[in-house]
């Protein structure tokens, strides 16, 4: 008999990924005549500028661009970090000691998490949230404490709720603005109430913010709030504003000592980033100036017009500011079990869309749409879900390449 090898407890309480398992499920629908338009995840379907791609090839061509690098990024990139952080934030970072490359953000939650959380201590988290903020405090063995974000709202956090709970055990709080899934922008004042709050309890607050550029006309960095700097992380990535997500290109923020926490793990994790994907980033990161996130944004809004006029058409309800590559919205209050409509929308029309459950207690009766679909591909969507609704078969028709 073949001996019985258990997991780690640490894995216990963790989910595979909901989109590691729904995106095979969703591919297994995909037919030759009928293809599935995934209007879930936000995977940008737009190419880095031509001059990153450029960067890229021009380093890999080099003999010398191959072997492992520092472990903290080479410094062409972290300066190009810095004067991004100046010029689109107005925020100061040395890039010596006050930044991280990173492969991607959602390593850096991982990161922030090993150097910081004990098992026991509380994580704030919000809800909803992105799923990797409760599956990673799961993993390190925190105490998982979420703060609701409520549409009435507007989905901001209650910074009176938070100060009459007691927080003594409290080590990190997640934050996101621009906010996924819901898209809420915070003001100055709500981060500096966050600042203060942190700095009132002693725990690390880490913003994670890589949708400032997208369909926001006020980036912010919470850098750059008056005394974020003795309390926060922020951490940022490529994948998004700049078409990258693939690359796997991001960074964290903060004063030397916070970084210097975070090398420590990352240091044991791996063996530095590609040469010639630091010298793309560093290209994107100078060289995309306002004529690219104007061509870029305007791309979304028109995306954003069409993915709205799809939840007219379900009828859902929701805001028209909303900021990053998502729409989010209420289902209408005849529909039961939101995700049971999902799968019958999927099922029925070969469109995915993202149940907001996923995302906490509080998506629960919400949808998300992402804007990294071509409008031939939403208006697609739009269609083939006018045409269930009305109990006609969705099939693919050969003439004016039309679903039928």
């Amino acid at each position: 008999m073949a001996p019985v090898i258990k997991t780690a407890n640490r894995i216990a309480n963790v989910e595979e990924y909901y989109f590691s398992k729904k995106l095979a499920e969703v591919r297994s629908l995909d037919r030759p005549e009928l293809r599935v338009i995934n209007l879930g995840i936000g995977s940008p379907d737009q190419a880095p500028s031509p001059a990153t791609i450029d960067a890229l090839n021009a380093t890999a061509r080099e003999a010398g661009s191959h072997g492992y690098q520092s472990y903290k990024g080479i410094p062409a990139f972290r300066q190009a970090i810095a004067r991004f952080y100046q010029r689109v934030y107005s925020t100061t970072l040395d890039p010596e000691t006050m930044i991280l490359p990173l492969m991607g953000s959602k390593e850096g939650i991982m990161h922030i998490s090993m150097a910081y959380i004990n098992p026991g201590d509380e994580v704030l988290i919000p809800d909803p949230g992105y799923p990797t903020y409760s599956s990673v405090a799961n993993l390190v063995g925190a105490t998982l404490r979420t703060y609701s974000l409520r549409e009435d709202r507007n989905w901001g956090v209650d910074i009176d709720e938070l100060r009459k709970q007691d927080l003594s055990k409290v080590k990190l709080m997640w934050v996101n603005f621009p906010h996924m899934p819901t898209g809420r922008v915070a003001s100055r004042e709500e981060l500096k109430a966050l600042v203060d709050l942190a700095r009132e309890h002693g725990f690390l607050l880490v913003n994670d913010n890589p949708y400032s550029l997208i369909l926001n006309d006020h980036p912010m960095s919470l850098l750059s709030v008056e005394g974020a700097e003795e309390v926060a992380l922020e951490l940022n990535s490529l994948s998004k504003s700049h078409n990258m997500a693939g690359w796997r290109i991001g960074w964290v923020a903060g004063k030397k000592e916070f970084i210097d926490a975070v090398l420590k793990v990352k240091s044991n994790m791996d063996s530095g980033m590609f040469l010639g994907l630091q010298q793309a980033a560093a290209e994107a990161l100078d060289n995309n100036g306002r004529e690219w996130f104007e061509k870029l944004n305007g791309l979304y809004a028109e995306r954003k017009r069409v993915a709205t006029q799809l939840l007219d058409v379900l009828g859902c309800t929701y805001a028209a500011e909303q900021s990053g590559l998502f729409v989010w919205a209420k289902a209408p209050d005849a529909v039961a079990d939101v995700g049971k409509w999902i799968d019958e929308i999927l099922y029925g029309t070969k469109v995915f869309i993202t149940p907001g459950f996923i995302f906490g207690e509080g998506g629960r009766r919400y949808i998300r749409i992402s804007l990294c679909a071509t409008v031939e591909k939403l208006n697609e969507a739009l269609d083939r879900i006018q045409r269930f609704q009305k109990g006609v078969e969705v099939v693919e028709e050969k003439t004016n390449g039309t679903t039928r």
